[in-house]
């Protein structure tokens, strides 16, 4: 049995990881959120030692690591928000543990850089939350995709919209010095997915950037994509309206949907799963995305609207 700690246990996607450690065998005993709304911890576990300052986080767990009556953690969750991440990877590298980290691992390419130097120093290895290359329906569209080369390049289209209220704004997350925007932050997962079946990024245009929409193309390795995000319920198809759904996702793939809709729930178990049988995502991994979104984040908008999503014609 493996023993965690983890940060950001009071936000969103915080359950997912404490039942991936829970279903995996594992126990958390240690955690770290400013907020104090954490009674979930009681449906997992009774003996969580928890703490609302870094500071005594961080002198906690270095005092169980030199505590001969006690076992320092093995692993890190890391689900605090973006900005923060390089910080509590520094923090578990630091102490000798492992590092699970949820998207985007980092900011930018050189905060990936430095963390690799460390993490050759350190007893440690940080892997990414890269959960769509665990999910069946990507899996078996690699495959089918490495095992049948096409003559020509596939024609992709991402759609991803998330309805976001008002609060977004004035949370970390409407800020982009600290989510990155939301390229980075809904964005990740799918760029990733996409170039790690396709190949790597030739070039990349932006079509459209707006704190709640953006908008561009890629061209890979293999396939051309038209991608789309925004996080205003109004840019939903009005069937999705509709049926009361918050959320599309779309990727169509020369003309057919890829549906990958269903299983998401589970997503962060298996890649537990795969983190503790030695297999994880790691630095190098998730980098071309990371690398991908600081290019679209500091990309000059083109006019030229050839070629864009559906989505922006309309």
């Amino acid at each position: 049995m493996k023993l965690f700690g983890i940060t950001g246990v009071a936000g969103y996607i915080a359950p997912r990881h404490l039942k991936a450690i829970k279903d995996t065998g594992n126990r958390l005993i240690a955690a770290l959120d400013p907020h104090d709304s954490v009674g979930i911890l009681d449906s997992y576990w009774y003996h969580v030692d928890f703490f609302t300052e870094f500071e005594r986080f961080d002198r906690h767990l270095e005092r169980i690591k030199r505590d001969r009556d006690r076992e320092g953690i093995d692993y890190l969750t890391i689900c605090a928000p973006n900005y923060l991440h390089d910080a509590h990877i520094r923090l578990a590298l630091r102490l000798g543990a492992n590092a699970i980290c949820e998207k985007p691992l980092v900011s930018n390419p050189w905060q990936l850089d430095a963390l690799q130097e460390l993490e050759q120093e350190s007893e440690g290895k940080v892997f990414g939350v890269l959960q769509l290359r665990v999910h069946d329906a990507i899996l078996a569209l690699r495959r089918k995709v490495l095992n049948n080369p096409a003559k020509s390049k596939y024609e992709v289209d991402l759609t991803y919209i998330t309805s976001r209220g008002n609060w977004y704004k004035y949370s970390w997350k409407g800020n982009e010095t600290k989510s990155g925007g939301i390229a980075a932050n809904i964005g990740i997962h799918f760029f990733d997915m996409l170039i790690w079946i396709f190949g790597p990024v030739v070039r990349s245009k932006v079509f459209l950037k707006e704190p709640n929409k953006m908008s561009g193309t890629l061209e890979l390795e293999n396939a051309n994509v038209r991608w789309y995000l925004a996080i205003d319920r109004n840019d939903l198809p009005e069937k999705v309206k509709l049926a009361g759904h918050p959320t599309f996702r779309a990727v169509m793939v020369n003309g057919e949907e890829v549906e990958f809709s269903q299983g998401f729930t589970d997503l962060h178990t298996r890649l537990y799963e795969v983190v503790l049988e030695g297999k994880g995502f790691g630095m190098e991994d998730a980098r071309p995305a990371i690398e991908l979104v600081d290019q679209i984040q500091s990309a000059q908008i083109h006019s030229n609207r050839e070629g864009v999503h559906p989505l922006l014609i309309k």
